[in-house]
């Protein structure tokens, strides 16, 4: 089993955030610091240890899968200090990690899951998934301006790949991405002249917002997991 595999079995973190503590020199198997990713372990013979702690594999874990409506100023990381965190929203004692990333100043739908195979799919942009937002503008936003976010801006050197845009009043407009760069919307209205005021999501997948209260969660329901998982 690859090394960050293990790390994201064991409810440590994210798989993609495994191999970040890996290059950083956290994690040790067998006492030894390992720095390579793709380094394969024998979960029965090998010691993993992140931080100095030895980490064990759970045995016959359920898997967990929930939806939070991130309120601005909550960062999705699952460790910051002096600021307030998408863990705190919720009161589970299993460990759960956020599936990709929503920045601090918007606001809307996180999902937490300790299913690491689900993590790695949905954060990966080959396998498509639709990520979709509610975008108010400072100035209004002309058809030109949201013709050419949807037919891609380049953005830190790289074309974005073509989205869905459609408006809904003069300085609001939905759009629905395939991929999640960083702060990627925001750059995009700024090519415009414009300025983000209020970033929303409202869908990852097929998982909605719904009527879900900000600052709430919920459990996905079994339908909900069985569209997401296949």
């Amino acid at each position: 089993m690859r090394l960050q595999k293990y790390l994201a079995h064991a409810g440590v973190c994210s798989r993609r955030k495994a191999e970040e503590y890996i290059l950083q020199g956290y994690v040790k198997v067998n006492h030894q610091v390992v720095t390579e990713l793709g380094t394969k372990i024998d979960p029965e013979q090998d010691q993993v240890f992140f931080d100095n702690k030895k980490v064990f594999l759970k045995q016959n874990v359920s898997k967990i899968y929930i939806a939070v409506n991130k309120p601005e100023g909550v960062v999705t990381s699952c460790s910051q200090q002096k600021t307030k965190i998408i863990l705190d929203l919720i009161n589970i004692d299993e460990r759960v990690y956020p599936v990709g990333r929503l920045d601090k100043d918007s606001k809307g739908l996180v999902l937490l899951t300790n299913d690491g195979d689900l993590h790695n799919k949905l954060s990966h942009p080959s396998y498509n998934h639709e990520k979709e937002y509610v975008v108010t503008t400072g100035q209004p936003i002309s058809d030109a301006d949201l013709t050419h976010m949807a037919q891609g801006m380049v953005i830190d050197k790289i074309k974005t790949r073509k989205a869905t845009v459609k408006r809904l009043s003069k300085n609001k407009f939905r759009i629905v991405l395939k991929q999640g760069r960083n702060r990627q919307i925001r750059k995009m209205v700024g090519k415009t002249g414009n300025k983000v005021d209020i970033l929303q999501r409202i869908r990852m997948a097929n998982i909605n917002l719904g009527n879900l209260k900000e600052g709430k969660w919920r459990y996905l329901t079994p339908k909900e997991i069985k569209h997401l998982t296949q």
